[in-house]
């Protein structure tokens, strides 16, 4: 039970996401990061399958990510502008600490894979909130670069798919709020037909 509901609440009222281009840092140390990802770790897994993988990808590896990056993008577009290539090897160095998401289902399994699937997005939800509350930034983004069959090679086994590239670091400016849905639009009561 948490002994300061009304910090618990702040924390999740103030949760913000960032684009990982607009990170500046290193993002947080080897003992932060152990501590988010067990935060992570700590999301609804109905049968205990643990269906995600997190792949965190070290800045002396960023090299070699961008090399991974460029031949997705020549894959899935072979006549890719220098300004799309540049994109790239960019991403591939943005700021802060990199993990990858890899949602690692169970096959032929019992609980549905679309379960095994909702967990993978609690997981990284729980990774952006533990990063929140060690004061870090997250930006958790895909795009064709997480669908490219080299990439998912480089991180995925066969029957998993990259979920997300999760960047985390230190906001570069003050985030903004964005709009956020009203109530009345996304919640409502149940009303069986009779």
């Amino acid at each position: 039970m948490l002994n300061d509901r009304s910090s618990a609440l702040t924390l999740l009222e103030t949760r913000r996401s960032s684009a990982p281009r607009e990170l500046t840092g290193a993002g947080p140390t080897p003992a932060e990061m152990e501590q988010i990802l067990t935060i992570a770790a700590r999301t609804p897994d109905h049968g205990q399958l643990c269906p995600w993988r997190f792949i965190t990808v070290a800045t002396d590896q960023r090299e070699m990510l961008q090399s991974v990056l460029l031949v997705g993008l020549a894959e899935s577009d072979p006549s890719a502008s220098d300004a799309s290539r540049q994109k790239e090897r960019d991403f591939a160095h943005y700021a802060g600490q990199l993990v990858v998401l890899v949602s690692a289902p169970a096959e032929d399994h019992k609980i549905p894979l679309w379960e095994q699937q909702l967990s993978c997005g609690a997981a990284a939800m729980n990774l952006m909130l533990g990063a929140h509350a060690l004061g870090y930034v997250a930006g958790w983004v895909t795009g064709r670069r997480a669908y490219a069959p080299s990439v998912r090679r480089a991180f995925c086994g066969p029957g998993e798919q990259i979920a997300g590239f999760i960047f985390i670091g230190n906001p570069g400016a003050e985030l903004e709020e964005r709009p956020r849905p009203d109530l009345a639009d996304v919640s409502e009561p149940w009303r069986p037909e009779s």
